[in-house]
């Protein structure tokens, strides 16, 4: 995809008039903030822009270049040689970073993982699902805070929600939303063999207020005594909440908390991101099929990846890569490898796309 030089200078002249906007002290607080953020976006592709006129530049002088001394003659080859490899890659990159961004990328985000089937197994694969994700948070210096939580008899998870926040956490997270399987002897079989079971992760971007307005008159919201397993998280006092959002028949349910505001401060940040990825859903009906051709469409309902103990391996089958590196994937750091691939697959088919 070539980018002309003209496109190029626009994005340094535009750089530069968003500098004199903030260093005129004339933006009021939200201007500011605009202008500021506008700044963030543009700075790293204005960068890129800048990087491929200079080796184009340079490119066309050496080309040009007719030095008599066979010396400089090589030097000048071996510089041509150099920037002809480089340049293409960098065009690549500006490509890349004048892609359509997804308006939530740069969001928090809500992660939700159920078990699906396989008992309690498969509630024990949700709790391993969800140590994956908070060690995989750590590596990029993001915080996990757990929302709710319904624990199994086994110490697993029935469903465990939680609030993801950091830089870029939806642009990464999003592709984890989907079946997720496992192929292993559970620690409860004692024949030894292998058994599959499931869980469903869901991750949603994180709305504000100013995004899904909710009215009370739109809420049931029921209040009652808590109860958990094995006796966990057992209030003696009616704290535990349970919202319905009576138009879309959507419900909420927070109970780890032992104060019944905070509950339902919780219970309303999950239904708020829940109407927010249903909008959006709505919203997007008209590319549903586009999304589909790309990585993943985002369909909880989709498998999207098995981890297999027995042969230590992961597969992500949207994109028909295995990794042999299964306790490095779970440990946080080996997932960084498998989303960072998950990305680049979807930007290489949303730039075909964009050339054909």
């Amino acid at each position: 995809m070539s980018i002309s030089d003209h496109r190029l200078a626009q994005f340094a002249s535009r750089l530069a008039e968003l500098e004199a906007r903030l260093a005129s002290g004339t933006l009021d607080g939200d201007a500011f903030v605009a202008a500021s953020r506008d700044y963030a976006e543009l700075e790293p592709v204005a960068r890129i822009a800048a990087e491929i006129m200079s080796m184009r530049g340079e490119l066309e002088s050496l080309q040009s270049l007719e030095d008599p001394d066979p010396e400089m003659r090589a030097l000048a080859a071996e510089e041509v040689a150099r920037l002809k490899t480089e340049l293409p890659e960098a065009e690549r990159r500006m490509a890349i970073s004048m892609l359509p961004r997804d308006a939530a990328d740069a969001r928090p985000a809500m992660l939700e993982i159920r078990a699906g089937t396989g008992g309690d197994e498969a509630a024990l694969f949700a709790a391993d699902l969800y140590r994956m994700y908070e060690r995989y948070a750590a590596e990029l210096g993001w915080r996990v805070e757990m929302v709710s939580a319904n624990a199994s008899d086994v110490g697993g998870f029935k469903e465990v929600v939680a609030n993801v926040t950091g830089n870029g956490v939806f642009a990464k997270l999003k592709f984890e939303s989907g079946v997720h399987r496992v192929q292993r002897v559970p620690v409860t079989e004692s024949g030894g063999r292998i058994h599959t079971s499931a869980a469903t992760v869901a991750v949603l971007p994180e709305p504000t207020e100013v995004d899904v307005q909710i009215e009370d008159k739109d809420l049931k919201i029921d209040i009652y005594r808590a109860s958990g397993a094995g006796g966990q998280h057992v209030n003696t006092t009616d704290s535990a909440v349970r919202i319905t959002h009576l138009p879309t028949n959507l419900v909420v349910i927070c109970q780890d908390e032992r104060s019944q505001h905070k509950n339902k401060a919780k219970a309303m940040q999950v239904l708020r991101a829940r109407l927010y990825e249903k909008m959006r859903d709505e919203a997007q009906g008209a590319e549903a099929e586009a999304r589909k051709a790309m990585v993943g469409s985002g369909d909880r309902s989709e498998r999207i990846r098995t981890y297999n103990f027995p042969q230590g391996r992961v597969t992500d089958h949207r994109i028909n890569l295995t990794l042999h590196r299964l306790p490095e994937i779970l440990e946080g750091p080996g997932l960084v490898e498998l989303i960072d691939a998950l990305i680049a697959e979807d930007e290489a088919k949303r730039l075909a796309a964009m050339d054909d």
